[in-house]
């Protein structure tokens, strides 16, 4: 099969697209034919080596959407399968998703019902995922008015595009450091965008919110906090400030009172939650169209885009065109 195989840390050029094995079932896995994936900033930084317990040689890619091809499995797989996997350590452990085929857990493997075309479908796994949970923990009421720090990451516009499909009228106002992002916000539907020059606190004129989707992280809750409404809610997911945990945090001093602090961990997966989540874009029409779709011969070109933070949303791969053996 052709994969994409990363012998050694680097820049893009480091994923060569190389004949190798068609990885061999064995007792409790499934091998999955890929139909699509996403690219993830994780990926990059894996590629670059900042994923110190990565070995390489490797293939990379944590998601996929594809087909059961060949199961240890019978009873709860059937080939042709449609199926989605996130997280575990695809891509990480074992080899990931940045081939024609992939082997997976068992345990890892969820089959979807969806009639959505597979550029669509691919953008939706990990992101989504993440997004969907965040959505669901905010408790989200008519006349909400909701802020989502970093709204310009693929998770803060897979949020928005989500809130806006329960309901339209609901305020969303999104923050960016760039004022050139601050447009494209606006195109994509925002409906206020914030300039915060510092990514630790909001502009003094910001005002209060009924639910805060804080993907900076650490970094920034103490503020986010002092932006509530009363018996509003934040959530805490993502760490794109780059500070992991609330260190020295007194929650009786840093939330205000009758406020709530909460997160979502997408490694906490079930098979009922992804075909929640898939039933729930399909039956309130959510935009889940990819920012940019490559073939799976541009994969490079692709890491290449998202390096370089073109647009808004989700970069995936797909197989546009066969691939002749």
């Amino acid at each position: 099969m052709k994969a994409y195989v990363v012998n050694h840390p680097g820049g893009p050029e480091v994923l060569e697209l190389t004949d190798v094995s068609t990885p061999a079932l064995k007792a409790g896995w499934t091998r999955v034919k890929v139909l699509g994936f996403g690219i993830n900033h994780s990926e990059i930084f894996t590629r670059e080596g900042k994923s110190p317990s990565v070995e390489f040689t490797r293939i990379l890619g944590i998601e996929v959407v594809g087909e059961v091809d060949a199961t240890s499995d019978e009873t709860t797989f059937k080939p042709g399968q449609k199926v989605v996997s996130i997280m575990g350590e695809m891509g990480r452990a074992f080899n990931g998703s940045y081939a024609e085929y992939v082997l997976l857990p068992n345990k890892q493997i969820y089959p979807i019902t969806s009639n959505l075309p597979i550029t669509e479908l691919a953008a939706i796994p990990e992101t989504y995922y993440t997004a969907y949970g965040i959505f669901k923990s905010l408790q989200i009421k008519a006349n909400d008015r909701i802020l989502i720090r970093a709204a310009t990451s693929g998770v803060g516009i897979a949020d928005f595009n989500l809130i806006k499909a329960f309901d339209k009228a609901i305020t969303v106002v999104g923050t960016t450091r760039s004022k050139s992002k601050k447009q494209e916000l606006l195109r994509a539907g925002f409906d206020e965008v914030i300039v915060a020059s510092s990514s630790t606190k909001l502009p003094a004129n910001t005002g209060n919110f009924d639910k805060i989707i804080d993907l900076i992280g650490p970094q920034s809750v103490p503020d986010t906090l002092q932006h509530l409404n009363e018996y509003g809610i934040v959530s805490a997911t993502g760490e794109l400030g780059g500070v992991w945990a609330l260190n020295d945090f007194d929650p009786i001093m840093a939330i205000p009172n009758n406020c709530y602090l909460t997160g979502f961990y997408s490694g906490d997966v079930s098979a009922s939650a992804i075909q929640e989540m898939f039933t729930f874009i399909e039956n309130h029409h959510v935009n889940v169209q990819p920012s940019k779709v490559f073939d799976f011969s541009q994969v490079v070109q692709a890491h290449q885009f998202l390096e370089t933070q073109h647009g808004l949303g989700k970069v995936v791969v797909t197989f546009s065109t066969q691939i002749h053996h």
